[in-house]
């Protein structure tokens, strides 16, 4: 299946703004990841006419908006070279399907609480071969992992304290969180329970001026 390249009524081509953006962020993409990216662009599109799956009706909107976003998270995420992640809210794939594709090597596990977007996200993760993707229907409150995950990461699941408390079982021993952010989120960051460190990584959006950042916490080491 190929994703159309371009937007009939502004000319907007998927393609040649996935091109510049993977190339402004560094990364290095196969021709097969490409299209992978340029086929889950299309899905999302389809599937958000009947599901609501982002607000983001226009193709052009969700390449701007989402996916540059969530691939702009990528350097700083292989980087640390995670093993196993699990997305929480993951919702229409963001960043979940995203990190998927430009982690092919990790196991990207992703949950979410809404049926119809769980099965969005099975239907997404067959159609593009992604077989080390593994979806939850769950609250990640309930959510059990006997491994844990060394890399937990979400886009616009809660705030900060909320994240570590719902999600902190499932963190595996020198494991960190990786929120993504607007601007900096001080009140949120000065709310955290006793013990979690934050660092920041501000984020150039490629295309876009809005202020991003990720946001990793981490267990600071008892004495």
């Amino acid at each position: 299946m190929s994703a159309p390249s371009a937007h009939a009524a502004t000319g907007f081509s998927v393609e040649n703004f996935l091109q510049h953006t993977l190339q402004a962020l560094g990364l290095a993409f196969t021709s097969q990841q490409q299209q992978q990216l340029r086929d889950y662009t299309a899905l999302l599109q389809r599937w958000n006419r009947v599901f609501n799956l982002t607000a983001v009706r226009d193709v052009e909107g969700i390449a701007r908006l989402h996916l540059a976003d969530c691939l702009a998270a990528l350097p700083a995420l292989r980087h640390r070279t995670p093993k196993r992640i699990l997305d929480v809210g993951s919702g229409g794939g963001l960043p979940g399907i995203i990190l998927a594709i430009g982690l092919p090597e990790t196991e990207i596990h992703l949950v979410d609480t809404v049926q119809k977007k769980c099965a969005f996200l099975q239907q997404t993760g067959g159609t593009l071969g992604l077989q080390h993707v593994h979806v939850h229907h769950a609250r990640v409150e309930t959510l059990q992992d006997a491994s844990g995950f060394d890399c937990i990461t979400s886009r616009a699941f809660s705030d900060l304290p909320m994240l570590v408390r719902s999600t902190g079982h499932l963190l595996a021993p020198k494991g960190q969180w990786c929120a993504m952010k607007g601007q900096i989120p001080q009140d949120e960051i000065a709310a955290l329970p006793t013990g979690i460190s934050a660092q920041i990584d501000v984020l150039q959006v490629p295309g876009l001026s809005a202020q991003r950042c990720l946001v990793w916490l981490q267990t600071r080491p008892s004495d």
